[in-house]
């Protein structure tokens, strides 16, 4: 091979790690949908929490079925945001299958617990499962606010029997904003910076 060649090689090799660093940067969260599923379930967590708190109103639970809609705009969301781009990471596939799992074990332990009567368990089950998804994300994504975040979760769950179960909510409330909103802002502020 003459030293032409080999400079070429060494060119071919010096794209391709750059392309596969690209492709890492691109894993790099919008924060977008942990910003507006933040935001969203705080505002379900408030309203829950005033409706039961002031006004005694034992049918406010039913503002959270209005997250189904959340979850048919994030569908189309995340399904135009794929067809535009080239590149999808096995770390972006890895953390979408957390956050599936996530929201089957969310519908399922929900079911269980109303179907025993036993209400007074979906808010700290909920806390433990959103400290998983969070966790797990800041593990793969390599982001510790996230990491911090679940582990915050999983504390809010451990002192939820020691707390009134109309503060429940509040705890919920916590979580996501350890959880989900500082984190989507700091993921929003990475991502601009970085890209």
């Amino acid at each position: 091979m003459n030293e032409e060649t080999q400079m070429t090689d060494r060119e071919s090799m010096q794209l391709i790690t750059s392309m596969i660093n690209k492709a890492k940067n691109r894993v790099n969260e919008t924060g977008t949908m942990y910003l507006l599923w933040g935001w969203f379930i705080l505002g379900c967590c408030i309203v829950h929490f005033v409706g039961i708190y002031f006004f005694n109103n034992s049918k406010i639970y039913y503002i959270w079925y209005t997250t189904w809609l959340l979850l048919l705009y994030q569908f189309f969301y995340l399904r135009k945001r794929k067809k535009d781009r080239k590149v999808r990471t096995y770390t972006e596939e890895i953390n979408g299958f957390v956050w599936i799992a996530y929201f089957i074990c969310t519908v399922l332990l929900i079911f269980i617990a109303i179907q025993f009567k036993k209400y007074e368990l979906i808010n700290p089950m909920i806390l433990v499962l959103y400290g998983m998804p969070t966790f797990l994300s800041g593990i793969i994504l390599k982001f510790k606010p996230l990491v911090i975040g679940g582990a915050i979760c999983w504390l809010l769950a451990l002192v939820s029997p020691f707390i009134n179960i109309n503060y429940h909510v509040l705890l919920i409330a916590a979580a996501i904003i350890s959880g989900w909103i500082i984190p989507g802002y700091l993921l929003k502020r990475k991502f601009k910076k970085e890209n």
